[in-house]
Formats: C-alpha cells, structure tokens, sequence
C-alpha cells in the first residue's frame, strides 16, 4: 500500500477517548440521559422477539432494514416532520454517521467541494475528507447556513436545519426556501441531518428540507438521542433516484442492521412505547433546558450571551476570545463541557460555551454552573 494512501488518515483526528469516570458536573452536548430510557420495557420486548422470531430470519437479512422497522419509521416522519413516504423509500442505517457516509460515497468524487455550517458538527467533515472530498466552511447566522455564501460549484450541502449544530439556532423558513432553490439551481444534493429533533420544546416541529424538496434532499435521523447511543439504529429517506445507489452502498459497508434490535425497536414503536417515552424525556428535557437558560440569563451576564435555542440537548452561549484554556480548567476542576471553538475550522474562530443538559441531573445543574463561574 502506499504511503500516499495514508495520508489522508494522518490528517483526521483519532476518535475520543471515552471517559472512564463520569464527570462531577457532565455538561457535554449530544449525550443523553440514559437513565430516562424504560429499561423494562425494552427488556421484555426484546426477549419477546428472541422467542418471536422464525430461525430464518436470524440469518443474513435484508440490507434495506427490517420490514416492520421500515414501515414504523416512514408512519412516524409524515405527522412529526412532513415527510410522507412508503416503507420502501426508508433505509436503515447503523446511526446517522453510516448514512452520512453511505450517501457520500454515491454521491461523491475525490475533489468534489462539500459545503459545511461553520460552526458545525466535526465527524460528517472528516468523513467527506476521508472519501477525498474537499469541505468548504460556510458561515452560521440567526437563520441558518448563510445561502449566498455557499460556492456555486459544491457537489453537496451538509446542514442541520431543524437544530443547528452548535449553535442551536432552527434554520428559518425563508434560509430553507432558499437552499432548497440554490440546490435545484445548481443540481446539487442536500444532507440534513435530523439528529434531535424530538425534543423541540416550542411551537410545532418545523416541516423537514425533504418535506420540502423531495428530489434534492437525503434526511438523515437517528435513535441515538432519544433512545440510547448504544442502540445504534439510524435511517436516511433518499430522492426516488438514488434509492437503489444507497441500497447497494449499504450492503457492500456492512450486509445489513442487526436484526433482533431492529425487530424490538419496531414492536416498541408500534406499541406505543416509543411516543410515550419521546413525551417524557421532553418534559425532563424541557425542565432542564429552563433551568440552564434561566441561570445563564441570571449569573453570567456580562460574560456570556446564551444563544436562542428551543430545542435539543444543548444550549450555547457567546464568549469572550481564548475560552480553550477556561474549558480545560473546567475539566480539571470537575466540570465537563465544550468550546464553541472546538466546532470551527480553524480552531477557536467562534468564541463561547456549548453546555449540554441531556447527561446532567436537574439538581446538579445549579450547582454545577456556580463552580463554573466562580472559575470565570
């Protein structure tokens, strides 16, 4: 092999180490609470379809995804995000990174420019350039990725509309109007990556880019936050023409999903299990989601200006310059969470604080956020 082949994977950080010991105060963003997760319930489901399911079925499956799956997720996405599509327009996925990569590698040549959120979400910008794509930062406002910036010749536009990722900003109506125009302009594809949608605290959820424009946009979605990140299950919904494209790039990545979890997961949804448990995690969500603002808003005035944010696991906040060094003190004194600038390209081009609450107790928050000022 040569050593030019290499080179690419010298350039992309290795993955995090994951955390031996859960912090005093864990405010990292995009981490569930997994103790709100109905254990019970997923148990005697999933020793239901152990005994449920026929021998044939345990042996190689459909790389499309579980039939009943399927079918449970496109019934979902028509009233919760305007998405309306049979079954058979659903690929399941191994999380929402899979499907990142599986529509990359159809949709992707080396040298092709891939139009990025600045800031944005780190691992989709490492993927593109692994697959020898060239990501171009695109800047942020109050209403979503800035339209009239994005180069004319970029093969692809990564965003996260419904919650921008860091900044938690939803992409207006009049920003969607216009990406989706720009694509059908340019023959250009859009990845929306849907990731924590579920937990919008205001308003009714807004209608998806795929909702949209169906002939452009790949939705991408993913159980990690709602359910857990250690059940890996994701889907795309792709336009009728790259459909079988992703079919086949699916099964040349991995065969297919697990079975027995997908056949549980779909039982939990059509059961209702899933609804019920996506209205309690809102509400503890909500409840914590007050509480970080209300204490930002009441003792960091001055230093921080928390950004308007009506949905997710997280809320960020303006800074001043230099927050790295403030982060690592933070850590070492017990206080777990993110820079703004650890989502920009180049480092630190964006100043402040992104304070995940999903990982967090409710009771711990204030006491958490009063050792992070007392730093300050």
């Amino acid at each position: 092999m040569s050593l030019d082949a290499l080179d690419v994977w010298s350039r992309i950080p290795s993955p995090p180490l994951r955390l031996t010991a859960k912090p005093e105060y864990d405010f990292r963003a995009g981490v569930p609470d997994v103790e709100l997760f109905p254990f019970g319930t997923w148990r005697d489901l999933l020793t239901e379809q152990l005994q449920a399911l026929p021998p044939h079925s345990l042996t190689y499956d459909d790389p499309r995804g579980h039939p009943a799956l399927r079918a449970e997720i496109a019934r979902r996405l028509g009233p919760s995000r305007g998405i309306r599509v049979p079954a058979d327009a659903v690929l399941v996925t191994a999380g929402s990174q899979q499907a990142l990569d599986i529509a990359a590698r159809v949709l992707l040549r080396p040298g092709d420019r891939v139009a990025m959120e600045v800031p944005g979400y780190p691992p989709p910008r490492r993927l593109f350039t692994a697959l020898g794509a060239r990501p171009v930062g695109v800047r942020v406002d109050a209403e979503g990725i800035v339209v009239d910036e994005i180069p004319p010749d970029c093969r692809l536009v990564y965003v996260t509309p419904a919650h921008q990722f860091p900044l938690g900003v939803p992409m207006s109506p009049r920003r969607r109007s216009e990406l989706v125009a720009w694509a059908g302009r340019h023959g250009a594809a859009i990845l929306e990556d849907d990731y924590d949608s579920e937990f919008r605290f205001t308003d009714d959820p807004l209608v998806s880019l795929y909702g949209l424009d169906s002939e452009h946009v790949i939705h991408v979605g993913s159980f990690s936050k709602v359910l857990l990140p250690a059940l890996r299950p994701g889907y795309l919904v792709a336009p009728p023409r790259l459909r079988r494209a992703l079919e086949k790039a699916k099964y040349l990545t991995d065969l297919y999903a697990p079975t027995i979890e997908q056949a549980t997961l779909a039982r939990f949804m059509a059961e209702g299990g899933f609804a019920e448990h996506v209205r309690s995690a809102r509400r503890e969500y909500l409840n914590r989601w007050n509480t970080v603002n209300r204490i930002l808003h009441r003792d960091f005035t001055g230093v921080l200006t928390p950004l308007p944010s009506v949905a997710g696991l997280h809320v960020s906040a303006s800074g001043p310059d230099g927050m790295w060094p403030f982060v690592r003190a933070a850590r070492r004194a017990g206080v777990w969470l993110y820079s703004l600038g650890d989502f920009t390209e180049p480092r630190d081009s964006v100043h402040g604080l992104v304070f995940g609450y999903g990982a967090v107790r409710a009771d711990r928050i204030e006491p958490g956020l009063k050792r992070l000022r007392e730093l300050l």
